[in-house]
C-alpha cells in the first residue's frame, strides 16, 4: 500500500518503507517505477527478517558507517540494505527473482 505525507521528509529524501507501506513524499512519485521498485526491494528485507530485526540491523549499522565515514548521509548510503536496494532498483523483475538474505553480499 502507498502512501502519500508531503511534510513527513528531510531534505531531498522522498520516499521510505515502513513494512507494510511505501510512504512518499508527494503523489506524482507514485508513478517513478524506479523509486517504487526500490522501496519493494527494502519490503523485502523488512519480511525476511521479521521487521523488527531489520529496523535494529539498519539503524546500528548506519551509525556504524557514519562513525566510519563522518558522515550520516555517507553512512547511509553505505548500509548494505540501501547499497542492494541502489544496485537492483532499475531491474523492475529483482523484488521477484531475488534470493533471501541478499543485502547480505553488501556488507
Amino acid at each position: 500500500m502507498i502512501l502519500v505525507f508531503k511534510h513527513f521528509f528531510y531534505k531531498n529524501y522522498v520516499g521510505l518503507s515502513f513494512w507494510p507501506f511505501i510512504i512518499l513524499k508527494n503523489d506524482s512519485l507514485k508513478e517513478d517505477s524506479v523509486l517504487i521498485n526500490h522501496e519493494k526491494i527494502h519490503l523485502k528485507q523488512q519480511l525476511e527478517l521479521l521487521i523488527l530485526p531489520f529496523y535494529v540491523i539498519y539503524i546500528f549499522e548506519w551509525l556504524v558507517r557514519s562513525l566510519w565515514h563522518l558522515s550520516f548521509y555517507h553512512g547511509y548510503q553505505n548500509i548494505s540494505f540501501e547499497q542492494e536496494a541502489y544496485h537492483n532498483e532499475n531491474n523492475l523483475n529483482y523484488p521477484n527473482e531475488r534470493k533471501v538474505f541478499s543485502f547480505i553480499k553488501y556488507l
